[in-house]
């Protein structure tokens, strides 16, 4: 089980963490999801491509890298 760490831009209230956290969480292969909006992070844990929880994080309306 690989963990990805995701540095998010555009996130200023637990809102938008809500919608990162549930973007990221709809993906297959994703085990585990947390945000932490005053580090500006998203740590997935499972077996998805980075290329894939980045789009999913823009889609959401947000940046990541």
């Amino acid at each position: 089980m690989s963990q990805t760490i995701l540095k998010v831009e555009g996130m200023t209230c637990n809102h938008c963490k809500m919608r990162v956290e549930k973007a990221l969480q709809a993906l297959s292969g994703v085990e585990s999801v947390k945000v932490d909006l005053a580090a500006k992070e998203a740590v997935v844990t499972g077996e998805t491509e980075r290329a894939s929880l980045v789009k999913a994080i823009v889609d959401a309306g947000y940046s990541a890298e």
